[in-house]
């Protein structure tokens, strides 16, 4: 039984319902064409992480952004 584990940013980056939603499809196609895994016992989980609680570089990605 596969399990998948996405992050994304959460907040205003959050994915809509609908991209979730291709997400979760297009993982778990990905594993029955490469992996020949059983979609019907595949388990994608997507995470949403509120980007001060997501740093890359020593900082949040909240300063990041603001920087770009």
């Amino acid at each position: 039984m596969p399990y998948v584990n996405i992050k994304v940013t959460g907040g205003s980056e959050a994915p809509s319902k609908e991209q979730k939603a291709k997400l979760i499809k297009g993982v778990t196609d990905l594993l029955a064409d490469v992996l020949h895994k059983n979609p019907a016992t595949t388990v994608v989980t997507i995470d949403e992480v509120d980007m001060d609680n997501w740093g890359i570089g020593g900082e949040t990605v909240t300063e990041r952004r603001k920087r770009s």
